[in-house]
């Protein structure tokens, strides 16, 4: 199952889960490939990936992500979505799994209106992880950061010897709620151009 934690401005209560012991990240270059992309909330181009020098992780940058509400805002963008599907290149000899993934971005919500960030991912062959779902109250105007880790006993490794596509689904969704006309956004992404999500590699060798 997923704990979740919150920051960034948002007070929810904290669900620790165990510490898990890992293998060393692997010496030679993890490359992350995008595969395919599809979502009203990553047009084409507006997606990005990048692996961290260390091999602990890789992060998502988006730059089109926003759902909003309000004066002007076509009513198709209460909600947006996103579907990656990665290839993870790994050295021979490892394999891994996502132990944790950091969410960041930005919300302005009038007095009234509501946001949700829900988000799962899986390993394809694998059963999806439990998808998490994030309220964000009103009213409120400032960066949010949510992270999901995952139990030690749902880690799920990729096969070992195999590359198989990492897909990431994404999705956020804004509603005016009492606010009436008044305009609210969610986004994710930050105001200072920060990558937006990072998953954290569990390595295991094969």
């Amino acid at each position: 199952m997923l704990s979740m934690i919150a920051a960034a401005g948002i007070a929810l209560s904290v669900v620790s889960s165990p510490e898990v012991a890992a293998d060393e990240p692997p010496d030679d270059r993890v490359v992350v490939d995008v595969v395919t992309v599809n979502g009203s909330g990553c047009p084409s181009g507006t997606a990005a990936v990048a692996t961290a020098t260390d091999n602990t992780a890789f992060t998502v940058t988006y730059s089109d992500y926003i759902a909003q509400v309000g004066a002007g805002a076509p009513p198709t963008d209460l909600r947006k979505n996103c579907q990656l599907a990665l290839r993870v290149h790994i050295p021979q000899g490892f394999t891994y799994a996502i132990g944790q993934a950091d969410y960041r971005g930005f919300a302005h919500l009038a007095r009234g209106a509501s946001a949700i960030q829900q988000a799962s991912y899986y390993i394809q062959g694998t059963s999806p992880t439990s998808r998490s779902s994030h309220d964000i109250p009103s009213p409120y105007s400032d960066n949010w950061q949510f992270t999901d880790r995952t139990d030690m006993a749902e880690l799920v490794f990729a096969p070992c010897g195999e590359e198989r596509n990492l897909n990431v689904n994404t999705e956020l969704r804004v509603s005016p709620g009492s606010s009436g006309g008044a305009s609210s956004f969610v986004t994710m992404d930050s105001t200072d151009g920060a990558a937006s999500t990072k998953y954290h590699f569990h390595w295991k060798r094969c």
